[in-house]
């Protein structure tokens, strides 16, 4: 069992419970050590003291503040005995609506659990109130020298503790994010549509088990490939930004690719009679190399398909160089091989 990270009295109202908390989540990111090139010898962070340049104990280590003519020490018993309750008082100032906190608010998740049994129901009935009412408990506290803003809130029989932001860490976009566009640009109606056709196609449950770090696969597999001599094939480049301009077709294109998927019928609603040669899902009319340039690409459905999906299916067909083709190379490689496997 993990131990607690921070433990303390949560109180709301007259109540109270003693309370143990405990982190939610775990970074599966492959840590690399910092070798000097050339060399198998590590390269290590000190603490040095730069006027004398000796190593410096980290219990002869004091906070400093830089006031601008001297500093001001601070040892780290003072920040413990000016902290509110003593660091150990997790009290709920009120309890509001969980919807009415915007997203961007949240930072990390932990758990929160009782300090023991004797105090199970007490902790049950603040779970079970909060998940009928959807509510979260609104509160500050103290941990490792710095007052968090936080959220209590129910999910699954377990509180759960979710430090927020502060209103004045949240930076307004409009400031920060050049080139927004502006209030009154607006999209065309049939561009509308056809981006909310798509969005409808592309619909899905949320299901967090579905995504997997595919990049922390490819960085252990690179590691065993180096180890072993070998070469690991290189990523396709970034997808291209999508032209104003042809921003109509790619967006029919992206709905029939989407309902293809499915194994829907693939109909522009708004352009009857055009598009002829679309409404293929990924499976059809890929690979044949039905004619020459542009209407033989329209035919075989590879016009259709993003880069990285060339990639995969230049993969699948063990196309030599693929790694390094451009969009259209990868199409004229595709076609050759449906010509020759036909």
């Amino acid at each position: 069992m993990a131990r607690p990270i921070w433990t303390g009295v949560l109180s709301f109202g007259l109540v109270s419970v003693p309370v143990g908390l405990y982190t939610a989540t775990s970074a599966h990111t492959l840590r690399f050590h910092q070798l000097q090139r050339g060399t198998s010898d590590r390269i290590r962070n000190r603490r040095v003291n730069e006027r004398t340049g000796e190593e410096v104990e980290l219990d002869d280590i004091v906070k400093g503040f830089d006031t601008g003519d001297e500093y001001v020490l601070v040892e780290p018993d003072e920040l413990d005995e000016i902290a509110p309750g003593r660091s150990k008082a997790l009290e709920i100032s009120g309890f509001v609506d969980l919807d009415a906190i915007d997203p961007i608010f949240f930072d990390r998740t932990y758990y929160l659990g009782p300090k023991s049994k004797e105090y199970a129901k007490v902790y049950a009935l603040l779970e079970r109130a909060l998940a009928k009412t959807n509510r979260a408990g609104v509160a500050t506290f103290v941990m490792r020298g710095r007052e968090y803003l936080v959220a209590l809130k129910s999910e699954e029989g377990i509180l759960t503790l979710h430090t927020l932001h502060w209103a004045d860490e949240i930076r307004n976009p409009r400031e920060e994010v050049p080139d927004l566009p502006a209030s009154r640009t607006s999209a065309g109606a049939k561009e509308m549509r056809m981006a909310e056709q798509l969005i409808d196609a592309l619909a899905t449950d949320w299901d967090p088990e579905e995504f997997h770090d595919t990049y922390r696969d490819k960085v252990a597999a690179l590691i065993q490939a180096k180890k072993a001599g070998e070469t690991v094939e290189k990523a396709e480049p970034a997808a291209e930004a999508t032209n104003v301009i042809d921003l109509t077709e790619a967006l029919r294109a992206s709905v029939e690719r989407a309902r293809g998927r499915r194994g829907e019928v693939t109909r522009d609603e708004g352009t009857k009679g055009q598009g002829q040669g679309r409404g293929k899902g990924k499976g059809q009319g890929e690979g044949q190399g039905k004619g020459q340039g542009k209407r033989g690409r329209k035919e075989s459905g590879l016009s259709e398909l993003t880069k990285a999906e060339l990639y995969e299916r230049a993969s699948a067909a063990g196309i030599p160089g693929r790694s390094g083709m451009k969009r259209d190379e990868l199409i004229k490689a595709l076609e050759r091989a449906g010509r020759q496997a036909a």
